[in-house]
């Protein structure tokens, strides 16, 4: 399923195997589809394009809105986006906290309102690994807690001992449910969530206990929610020589260039984030010499790409005073056009990471790119 093929101090090269889409190589971005296509028009289609490995979706909106028993009746959320490799689906988990005011959380599991409608539904481990299943999802995420940081200890303390106590119970439904005849994906795998704030003591024990679960791989979740950069690099510092070595880690949320490039010195496989689609639908574009702002008047008659140095569709034909009118008249096409960028974007820095690491090079992209890719043009 993964394996390791060349390690640079503590940053990893691997491959990862699953039902769909033959070899993902790590370190891998997972591009967003929140509710089963990107934001800013852009699909499936558009997404082999840009260089995109595994697609991401979210489980708690697909809930909701058109129902998993819809996307199961359809064949699946492969078949009903037209997308043929790999897809993570999260497990609802976060919506506990970002819902924090329409939530009741029990040992049972979570009572949330409907951010639509505001109708009661109930999401335990064991509904969300249905939901899951029905989705025929090729990784599906442990039903978890993420707590606010910071958080008092005591709180802390006790969502990590629930979360242990619901991955017990996702993996027994999980197993059950692959097990059917009927399941949409037979092949779907697990993986844990750690949990534990930015308390390190919390953090160490979650993951020793987790990692007796066996578990296809393993995430940390609840950082880049309030707590400082340098403090998400000391929990990651903490937690990762306890997780085990041969399944793949990921990074939940995270984040700007520069944060993936240090997580992937610190021995993470796998990240995701809403950043590059949110932030272009906004007009702010990542290059290789940092961030811009296309909105800004001075690309007005710039008739060069948004970046010189990048293969995208967008940069071999559009020109920036292009993209900035079609903003400033708020035309969609902007909006698409300045996401496909940022998500080439991202692959293509995780190729370049890969790339680096095979040859042998990767200290030296962290220190040429790590500071780089966070100023501002």
């Amino acid at each position: 399923m993964f394996r390791v093929i060349k390690k640079q101090g503590r940053a990893r090269r691997g491959v990862f195997r699953c039902a769909h889409g033959g070899e993902v190589q790590t370190p891998v971005f997972m591009n967003v589809g929140t509710q089963g296509a990107i934001k800013g028009a852009v699909s499936a289609f558009d997404l082999k394009e840009l260089g995109c490995q595994i697609e991401l979706s979210n489980t708690y909106h697909l809930h909701l809105r058109p129902g998993d028993d819809v996307i199961r009746a359809l064949g699946g959320l492969h078949r009903f986006m037209r997308w043929d490799g790999p897809i993570l689906t999260d497990s609802g988990g976060f919506q506990v906290f970002s819902l924090a005011g329409l939530r009741k959380i029990k040992e049972e599991g979570v009572t949330f309102a409907s951010h639509l409608d505001g109708r009661r539904i109930f999401m335990g481990p064991e509904e969300s690994m249905r939901i899951q299943s029905n989705l025929g999802s090729d990784i599906a995420m442990a039903f978890d807690e993420c707590v606010e940081n910071p958080a008092p200890y005591e709180y802390a303390k006790a969502s990590c001992e629930r979360t242990l106590r619901w991955l017990e119970r996702c993996k027994a439904e999980h197993d059950r449910l692959n097990a059917l005849p009927d399941t949409v994906n037979p092949g779907q795998m697990l993986f844990g969530i750690n949990q534990g704030a930015t308390y390190a003591d919390l953090r160490v024990w979650h993951m020793q206990e987790i990692a007796r679960l066996d578990c296809d791989g393993y995430a940390i979740g609840g950082l880049a929610v309030g707590e400082p950069t340098e403090v998400m690099y000391e929990i990651i510092d903490a937690v990762e020589p306890y997780m085990p070595e041969d399944k793949p880690r990921y990074l939940m949320g995270v984040g700007t260039p520069s944060n993936i490039i240090e997580a992937v010195a610190r021995g993470v496989d796998f990240f995701d984030c809403v950043m590059p689609a949110r932030n272009a639908r906004h007009g702010k574009l990542f290059t290789w010499q940092g961030t811009l702002n296309i909105k800004n008047a001075k690309y007005k008659l710039d008739d060069g790409p948004i970046d010189p140095s990048c293969d995208c569709p967008v940069c071999h034909s559009f020109s920036r005073a292009y993209v900035r009118h079609l903003f400033a008249a708020e035309e969609m096409l902007g909006m698409r056009l300045a996401v496909m960028h940022n998500l080439y974007f991202y692959n293509e820095l995780a190729r370049r990471i890969r790339e680096s690491l095979d040859n042998d090079a990767f200290d030296k992209f962290r220190e040429m790119y790590s500071e780089r890719l966070s100023r501002k043009i």
